[in-house]
């Protein structure tokens, strides 16, 4: 017989017959488990049961609670980079590429709360495990690369001011959703506003993309 943390024997067998699934599974449980505990606060059994799995497996497959996070963060931003390059920035003119890049981050953001609530953990711990990924630092060179030439196209048509460096742009698009979303519940009730109510979500998504215009245009 198995022991009692073992799953019934055709989870396990599962398990076995089909690596990538049972690896995906881990890393989605593990995804709300850190964003509903954080790092330290996490239970590596409840990420187990929730997997479907034995922990001995999931310690076959990541090695550690640390490097189970890591490779969470990893797999979440993967999914955003993934759905951006999706978006086809270059194929838009300028303008209409920063108002989706704007429209979508938030959506995103608004679509995935767990996403925030990772980078929160993980800015708790000053960012230490994404510094120490190079898969990171590769996936991010590359979406930087894709904005860089959406802001050298608009400068070159006189649409945008020259210069305009993709980080910043980018970090002010992510602050503008991510502060909103992350607040919203503090804000409105310091402001006695819904900010929840989808005609707000609405109406500040737009108010994002034209922030960010009006700083990058000529």
């Amino acid at each position: 017989m198995g022991g009692a943390d073992e799953p019934a024997g055709p989870a396990r067998t599962a398990a076995t017959r089909d690596p990538d699934g049972t690896q995906r599974a881990i890393l989605a449980a593990a995804t709300h488990e850190f964003a509903a505990n954080g790092l330290s606060g996490a239970r590596v059994d409840a990420i187990a049961a929730r997997a479907g799995i034995n922990k001995r497996m999931l310690y076959h497959y990541f090695g550690n609670k640390e490097a189970l996070y890591r490779a969470a963060l990893e797999a979440e931003y993967a999914r955003i980079r993934a759905a951006e390059a999706e978006l086809r920035l270059d194929d838009l003119e300028p303008e209409a590429s920063l108002a989706r890049l704007a429209a979508f981050t938030f959506d995103y953001y608004l679509e995935n709360p767990d996403f925030l609530s990772l980078l929160a953990t993980e800015n708790l711990h000053r960012a230490r495990h994404v510094a120490s990924s190079d898969r990171l630092k590769a996936m991010h060179v590359a979406f930087i690369g894709d904005l860089d030439r959406v802001l050298a196209r608009g400068a070159a048509a006189g649409l945008f001011r020259p210069g305009l460096d993709a980080v910043d742009i980018y970090v002010t698009i992510a602050s503008l959703g991510a502060f909103y979303l992350s607040n919203r519940w503090t804000l409105g009730a310091i402001f006695g506003r819904d900010l929840a109510e989808p005609a707000r979500l609405a109406a500040w998504r737009v108010h994002i993309a034209e922030v960010v215009l009006a700083f990058a245009r000529a």
